[in-house]
């Protein structure tokens, strides 16, 4: 199969699963809405930095090195030597998930209380704690499997993940229900574990199908220390860059209930904007991104396996086909979301500010869309410090805006922050990739 044919079935499918877990999840985020209101999910929000800084350290920077070196090394005809490398990887990427999780769960108060500023999201974080390690096992195993240019079975674990949470929020929903007790935002972090244990299950069941049917020995791998330096020179500098990214990201995340409250607003309802911005508007504005998020998955070992092979040409025509079609995605998309936003507002969440939301970040989607998919293609071409200038550039635009802007014109101010973010982002993935793009 070329890259061709593997790029165009590989996005069908999970693009199809993205689109039907997407639909869950929708259908999830209203019953969330609903149950524990727009001030439960601005809690539930709050503890969405942290878990991203643990999967940053445990698995970023890993999951891509392993698909790109597994990539290569299958380009090479080098089966022993991809599997050793996903071994390996792994292994490292558990034992760090493992420190992060224990870290998190020991100082969920001081987290919790000094950091986020509210001492209600200290259970949560303990819970969101222990289904780091399964997440991470997880990632680690669908990273390999896109390498292998093998999307049903990430699709496939995405799929379970997604009903397993569902499930396991709407049976502790109905626990409470039951018992008279208040529905909080535990309800969607028990989802959150519930959801990564089962897909950390059946993801280990298909590993473990692959290496026997390849009859895979772990005694004969070669230069295990030499797999680990390559693992380690790609995984560090870009667990760095996603670490800086994440903590950026939180940073931008505990400013904004506080700087509303600077605008003028109580801690309720600077917590109920922030829930319905991150918890309802965004989800929906990003629900498109199911078909570029898919793109970029195979984007990268494509990419990889070409300059592995050095078949510029190749690049530059994958590069350019992904620009257009991310663009009549990003531009349909406005439309969409600008002329309907409102009625999807009330229709979706009952909520006149999530209407006006979508409305404003309508206007994002065309950068939004296209500078996930370059920054794939510049992590696939082994530029991670590119993608970590860019993304940094964007994120203290971000916060520049949170900082100086939401005190005076509150949440419009964020949202044209991320407009500026997205347009920069954009515009310095198009420049790094400059000589592979025929304007």
């Amino acid at each position: 199969m070329n890259n061709k044919q593997f790029l165009l079935r590989g996005t069908i499918i999970l693009t199809l699963t993205g689109f039907l877990s997407r639909i869950i999840g929708f259908f999830y985020r209203i019953f969330l809405s609903q149950t524990i209101g727009a001030e439960g999910m601005g809690i539930y929000q709050l503890i969405f930095p942290i878990h991203s800084i643990c999967f940053a350290v445990a698995v970023g920077g890993i999951q891509t090195a392993i698909s790109r070196f597994v990539a290569a090394r299958i380009a090479l005809k080098d089966e022993q030597g991809a599997r050793d490398i996903f071994f390996i990887g792994t292994f490292l990427s558990v034992l760090l998930s493992l420190f992060m999780s224990w870290l998190v769960y020991h100082n969920s108060s001081f987290i919790a209380v000094r950091l986020l500023g509210e001492e209600r999201c200290v259970s949560l974080l303990q819970l969101m704690a222990l289904s780091v390690p399964f997440g991470t096992f997880h990632s680690c195993v669908n990273g390999y499997y896109y390498a292998r240019k093998s999307t049903g079975i990430p699709a496939a674990t995405q799929l379970l993940e997604q009903c397993a949470r569902v499930a396991a929020s709407y049976l502790f929903y109905l626990v409470l229900l039951r018992d008279g007790r208040a529905l909080t935002p535990m309800i969607a972090v028990i989802g959150i574990l519930g959801g990564e244990l089962v897909s950390m299950l059946a993801a280990v069941l298909f590993i473990l199908w692959d290496f026997n049917k390849a009859s895979y020995q772990l005694s004969k791998m070669t230069a295990p220390f030499h797999h680990l330096k390559e693992i380690v020179t790609l995984a560090v500098p870009l667990t760095g860059n996603r670490l800086l990214i994440n903590l950026l990201n939180s940073v931008e995340s505990i400013l904004i209930p506080g700087r509303l409250r600077i605008f003028g607003l109580d801690n309720t309802s600077a917590l109920s904007i922030y829930g319905i911005l991150t918890g309802m508007s965004l989800p929906l504005i990003l629900f498109p991104s199911a078909i570029t998020n898919s793109v970029s998955v195979m984007l990268l070992p494509a990419i990889a396996e070409e300059q592995a092979k050095e078949n510029h040409a190749a690049i530059s025509k994958t590069i350019g086909m992904t620009i257009k079609y991310c663009l009549i995605l990003g531009f349909a998309s406005t439309g969409f979301f600008f002329f309907l936003g409102d009625t999807l507002g009330i229709l979706l969440f009952k909520n006149e500010f999530a209407g006006t939301f979508i409305k404003t970040l309508s206007f994002i989607c065309p950068c939004l869309y296209l500078s996930t998919t370059l920054t794939s293609v510049l992590n696939g071409l082994g530029n991670t410090t590119l993608s970590f200038i860019q993304n940094t550039i964007g994120l203290v635009i971000r916060i520049l805006f949170v900082l100086f802007v939401i005190p005076i014109y509150g949440i419009q101010g964020y949202l044209w922050g991320l407009l500026v973010s997205e347009l920069a982002i954009s515009g310095l993935s198009l420049f790094f990739l400059r000589k592979y793009i025929d304007i």
